[in-house]
């Protein structure tokens, strides 16, 4: 089945509410298309009459369907000092709870169980998450001082097929950001008029190029998701650029948005105002947090 990703979104949000009183979440999207794509869907016999998903429906979404989830969660996180002197950042608590269980309670909501965490510094305090979620995995990297997170994409670039791969620094507010079902490869981005961080240049729902800083674009979030064909080019395209002059220094996102983009078509997957914040600064986290204004 080919599906439109008016369709795909559409019928994967019927899906998630489908058992809740909830209603659909889908502001890229006009209450006109969103009623054209419903009537799509139930000409395709994708969902019934109450919007049920249909057991063809299911039939068709399995093959889009997310099965792990790889937390980059190696680094120092300098710009938190005096904090990560003795924390790692994905366990910094913001209003109470740890940046990581933000992001870990969302992957485990969507039904994924098969959880990997790639740590470095300090990581014998990430056997702390272990009492709330059994379920994870390590993958001890070595290499966290002295490459950037390219060290961490090398070791777990096997692991990447139909997978999520998501930085653990991230303060996840929307967890229905992360779901049961993705059609495409893709990032997370905000449009945005002008930033001074990381972004997209976008066309038609691709991604163009990946800068620092720019206008009308996408702010970037590192969280990815990676279809089985695309994460079996990335297994040969990780390694070429991190043993490439200079490589150890690259950062894992350039792999496919940079160096190798022809190898790829990685789409955006658009996120709005307040469902992920991003804490770069020991400043920022005071902002947000009056616990730390002591």
């Amino acid at each position: 089945m080919n599906f439109t990703d008016l369709q795909f979104d559409v019928l994967v949000e019927l899906e998630r509410i489908q058992d809740k009183n909830e209603s659909l979440e889908l502001h890229q999207y006009t209450t006109e298309q969103i009623k054209q794509a419903i009537l799509e869907l139930k000409q395709l016999e994708l969902i019934d009459e109450n919007q049920l998903v249909t057991l063809k429906g299911y039939r068709w979404l399995e093959p889009h369907r997310v099965k792990k989830a790889i937390f980059m969660a190696a680094g120092f996180g300098s710009r938190m000092v005096p904090l990560t002197f003795n924390t790692p950042k994905p366990l910094i608590k913001v209003n109470g709870r740890r940046i990581i269980d933000t992001l870990l309670d969302a992957v485990l909501a969507a039904g994924i169980t098969d959880i990997t965490i790639c740590r470095g510094y300090l990581a014998d305090n990430f056997d702390l998450l272990l009492k709330k979620y059994p379920m994870i995995k390590f993958v001890e990297n070595p290499t966290y001082n002295e490459a950037n997170n390219i060290g961490s994409a090398l070791l777990i670039k096997d692991l990447m097929e139909d997978a999520y791969v998501l930085e653990s620094d991230l303060v996840l507010y929307n967890p229905k950001r992360i779901r049961k079902y993705e059609l495409h490869s893709n990032y997370m981005g905000k449009k945005v008029d002008q930033t001074d961080d990381w972004c997209f240049d976008v066309k038609d729902g691709v991604i163009q190029a990946v800068n620092v800083g720019g206008k009308d674009c996408y702010h970037m979030y590192g969280i990815s998701f990676w279809k089985k064909e695309d994460a079996k080019k990335m297994q040969e395209d990780i390694p070429a650029l991190y043993y490439s002059d200079g490589g150890k220094q690259k950062y894992w996102d350039e792999v496919s948005l940079r160096y190798f983009k022809d190898h790829y078509n990685i789409h955006v997957r658009e996120v709005f105002e307040g469902d992920i914040i991003e804490i770069d600064t020991f400043n920022e986290l005071k902002e947000i947090d009056s616990m730390y204004n002591v």
